[in-house]
């Protein structure tokens, strides 16, 4: 089966240091993967690799089974390759409706056209009040963004990813900076994510990590140290031995 997201011999060297090593992936369609290792493991420079925001020095990546080493951040995203940030990047000014819809209208193709005709505005306002339903958002549908609370902002970083239309999602410490009792809402959101969208968690929070992911990949100064189910990672010897001695377990 032609896997959803996939890299080969990623490497990636600034000068003498090595950031990424050799790095064999891969993310198989509806997966809910994790990926994590302690700080300056090289997690967010995978992720950069992957959505093209550096170049890799060799190697591979692969989206359905297409090459896209090459291709621009643009073009990826396109092709249905979703991200959201450890800081957000939203519209501030802008509402939340108005945020959501600038991405459905991009993925309808009406981005820069949101006035070509009203059967189109109607279609991305319907699709981006309804992702605003699903992440439980919709009562700050008019909020301009910059008034909402950190987690709920989040959420909205999740929904303009998802009106992209993505196959892969790569969601790069969504629960980072979140009051705690916003991320139960945001785990549930992430947990009922459509099954069609194979996920890809970044994160340091491990009761998310734990209660999410199906494999998990940890990563040591840039290369896969181990894959495998949540059991096989909490039992690993290896794994507690990295972690030992941090001020968190992620």
């Amino acid at each position: 089966m032609t896997a959803a997201l996939e890299t080969i011999g990623l490497h990636k060297r600034f000068g003498a240091l090595i950031v990424a090593n050799d790095i064999h992936f891969r993310l198989d369609a509806g997966a809910r993967h994790a990926l994590i290792g302690p700080n300056g493991a090289g997690k967010t420079t995978l992720v950069n690799l992957i959505t093209g925001r550096i170049p890799p020095s060799a190697g591979r990546i692969l989206l359905g089974g297409d090459d896209i080493t090459a291709l621009p951040q643009a073009v990826r995203v396109r092709r249905g390759l979703g991200r959201t940030f450890q800081i957000n990047t939203l519209f501030r000014g802008l509402s939340v409706l108005e945020n959501v819809c600038l991405a459905v209208g991009e993925h309808h193709g009406i981005g820069g056209d949101m006035l070509r005709s009203l059967a189109a505005r109607r279609a991305v306002l319907e699709g981006g009040y309804a992702l605003l339903e699903r992440l439980r958002i919709a009562d700050d549908a008019l909020t301009p963004v910059r008034e909402l609370p950190y987690g709920r902002q989040r959420l909205v970083e999740i929904a303009i990813a998802l009106g992209l239309r993505p196959t892969v999602l790569l969601l790069d410490e969504p629960a980072a900076g979140v009051p705690s009792t916003e991320i139960a809402i945001i785990l549930d959101v992430i947990e009922q994510l459509p099954d069609d969208i194979a996920v890809l968690i970044i994160e340091h929070d491990m009761e998310l990590v734990f209660r999410f992911a199906r494999r998990i990949t940890v990563l040591v100064q840039g290369s896969v140290l181990i894959e495998g189910t949540p059991a096989e990672i909490a039992a690993d010897a290896r794994v507690r031995e990295v972690y030992l001695g941090e001020g968190h377990h992620g």
